[in-house]
């Protein structure tokens, strides 16, 4: 590797690659994200890497980046929100522009996080724009290329699902689980995923892989188990889901960027599992048991207390 270019470079995957990717040797690193605050903070913990902000839906000198790039971890995504829009132009329209702009320059390979949720039961705009990305990543036949989709991810930087849930635990003086919490996840700890990212820029192979936690447990377990590990002031206590889904419509009407939503909600209460593969043989990474990550994500003395903005 001599230049990666990284998109979405300022979010939850795009930090925990850069973070473990940049005292690579002789390696250039050019991270891209269109979020101020956020790309501010990569600017800050790395000074080292070239960093842009743009928005890769619109077309622009950024493409300029691009040229004599080993490879391209396209990984830019709309994940929340309330406006489909914004997950067709993150999704969709970006990825267009990101593959013209490797054509264009003659990027040889790439890096393509799709996610589990092409797989899944849920219908909402994350789930199809994600779908039409992977789809359009498919008509790409003319450059060698790797899609990983990854099941809901914790770590550093995780501004959403378990690393949300972790900070409300100290806002709260209770903790509410939906129902009786007996809802199949399979987290994958985000410090395997860029391990396998790196090791997929190094290595390039080509196809579909499905990256799921390799642990199957209850969600009301895994809010347990973060509990015990950090100690907080809230009380776990159950909610019927019917007064939770209520409680996230009504605090949606007062926020544009609710970091929990009722699709959201109605998604995780659907019972379903992902397929396993042996990623640490197929991709040469020692995978980190559960509690172990989840130890490092949230007591980590670095990067645990940086939160991105939604």
């Amino acid at each position: 590797m001599s230049k990666i270019v990284i998109t979405g470079a300022a979010g939850l995957v795009g930090q925990n690659v850069i973070a473990r990717l940049k005292s690579e040797p002789g390696l250039q690193i050019v991270g891209i994200d269109k979020h101020p605050s956020n790309t501010a903070l990569l600017r800050r913990l790395h000074p080292e890497i070239e960093v842009i902000e743009a928005d890769l839906a619109v077309d622009g000198p950024w493409k300029d980046a691009f040229a004599d790039a080993s490879a391209v971890l396209l990984n830019q995504a709309q994940i929340g929100g309330l406006d489909e829009q914004e997950f067709i132009d993150n999704n969709v329209v970006a990825t267009e522009q990101i593959v013209a702009a490797m054509r264009k320059h003659g990027v040889p390979y790439f890096v393509h996080i799709s996610s589990s949720v092409v797989h899944s039961k849920a219908e909402d705009f994350y789930t199809s724009s994600k779908t039409a990305q992977e789809r359009l990543i498919d008509t790409v036949t003319d450059i060698p290329h790797v899609v990983l989709r990854p099941t809901l991810m914790f770590g550093w930087f995780d501004r959403k699902h378990l690393g949300w849930l972790r900070r409300f635990m100290d806002r709260v003086p209770v903790f509410p689980i939906p129902g009786d919490g007996k809802f199949i996840r399979q987290p994958l700890y985000v410090g395997d995923f860029a391990a396998i990212i790196i090791s997929s820029l190094r290595n390039k192979p080509v196809g579909s892989f499905d990256i799921s936690g390799l642990e199957q447990i209850y969600y009301g377990d895994v809010i347990r188990m973060i509990h015990d590990t950090v100690k907080p002031r809230a009380r776990i206590i159950r909610v019927p889901y019917r007064l939770f889904w209520l409680l996230l419509f009504v605090y949606g009407k007062f926020s544009s960027k609710p970091p929990f939503t009722t699709s959201q909600l109605e998604a995780l209460v659907i019972p379903e599992t992902f397929p396993v593969i042996d990623w640490p043989g197929l991709f040469d990474v020692s995978p980190t048991p559960l509690r172990e990550a989840i130890r490092q994500s949230y007591l980590d003395p670095v990067y645990s207390s940086i939160v991105l903005e939604f």
